[in-house]
């Protein structure tokens, strides 16, 4: 499995894509000469709405279908300076970086990276922050190979909230980051070289985060072993809403948790899209300290219905919002993103 939709929130706003006057004339033109097709084209009236409050939405900066314009010089820069001339550049607080024609090549993994770099001074008031927003009709969860993005939290000093989609070949070295109290990581495999950055970076406003541990065949690396600073309360102490999902092995995950100060702490944990079973059910319902979080989330799982049943039961008597929705059965257990 992997990822199958487009963001539709960032950061408490809806996602709009932007796209530009020239583009939205082609649009018309091609629609005129093929009446039938079926490409993917834009309203513009909703768009001309949503340019009058532009600070309403997170904007998508994507053009998989091809309808902006490629000559001349670094196309997705003169896509991007397209949107900063029509947009206000300081009224953008959440922006979603998604495809331009391919961009996200293996072969050239920059492109991407360094037009949003250019335009990073001008965005000002940019708060959340969403790279690579990609489906499995673009790529695969593996074939993702961003190389060093530690740049984009430095470009953004106000950044409150950072997600990534592509873990495989991504490095994220950040020496101190002050505003970031979000950071997720997806993917269908989280390098333990990954994790290690994670943990040694500082990020003194951390409240959330969210790890994608993914499969070892997909560079599914870290072990809980690996996030001991953090399991253990040494590293990024603020974090109060943790995710650990996505794991080929959630019942191990569980058991450290089970085991760690930080779960004292904790007011909500996200242990969705993995590999849970009754044996990790049985250690959520005996370890207390997991009643007393808020939020458990659990969907896509594989434990039993009579488990599940228990399980539930336990948590809402104790005050624990918990989703166990997605109950797969239990004849083959696997994440849900991993190739």
């Amino acid at each position: 499995m992997t990822f199958r939709a487009h963001l539709t929130e960032l950061g408490g706003l809806p996602v709009f894509e932007y796209r530009s006057p020239e583009a939205v004339a082609a649009q018309h033109t091609w629609t005129e000469e093929h009446p039938r097709g079926r490409r993917e084209t834009t309203d513009p009236l909703p768009l001309l709405a949503a340019l009058r409050t532009p600070g309403a939405f997170a904007w998508r900066l994507r053009d998989s279908e091809g309808w902006e314009s490629q000559e001349g010089g670094d196309f997705v820069l003169r896509y991007y300076e397209r949107f900063c001339s029509e947009v206000p550049p300081a009224s953008v607080a959440a922006l979603v970086v998604g495809n331009v024609e391919e961009t996200f090549d293996i072969a050239e993994p920059d492109q991407v990276r360094d037009a949003l770099l250019a335009c990073a001074p001008r965005w000002t008031g940019l708060r959340s922050l969403f790279y690579a927003d990609l489906t499995y009709d673009e790529y695969e969860a593996s074939w993702f190979e961003h190389g060093d993005l530690s740049g984009l939290p430095d470009a953004f000093p106000g950044l409150e909230r950072l997600g990534i989609r592509g873990t495989g070949e991504l490095s994220l070295p950040v020496e101190r980051h002050a505003s970031l109290r979000s950071l997720t990581l997806e993917g269908g495999g989280l390098p333990r070289a990954l994790a290690e950055q994670v943990l040694a970076s500082r990020y003194p406003a951390l409240e959330h985060l969210e790890l994608w541990l993914g499969v070892e065949g997909y560079g599914g690396t870290t072990d809980p072993d690996d996030l001991a600073p953090l399991l253990e309360g040494r590293v990024h102490t603020g974090v109060r809403s943790l995710g650990l999902r996505n794991a080929e092995d959630t019942d191990t995950w569980v058991r450290a948790l089970a085991e760690s100060p930080l779960l004292d702490r904790l007011e909500s944990l996200d242990l969705s899209e993995g590999t849970l079973t009754d044996a990790g059910a049985e250690t959520l319902l005996g370890t207390p300290a997991f009643r007393g979080l808020r939020r458990l989330d659990l969907h896509h799982h594989f434990m039993t219905a009579e488990t599940e049943k228990r399980l539930v039961e336990a948590l809402t008597a104790a005050g624990v919002e918990t989703d166990t929705s997605d109950r797969l059965p239990a004849a083959e257990v696997y994440p849900s993103v991993t190739e």
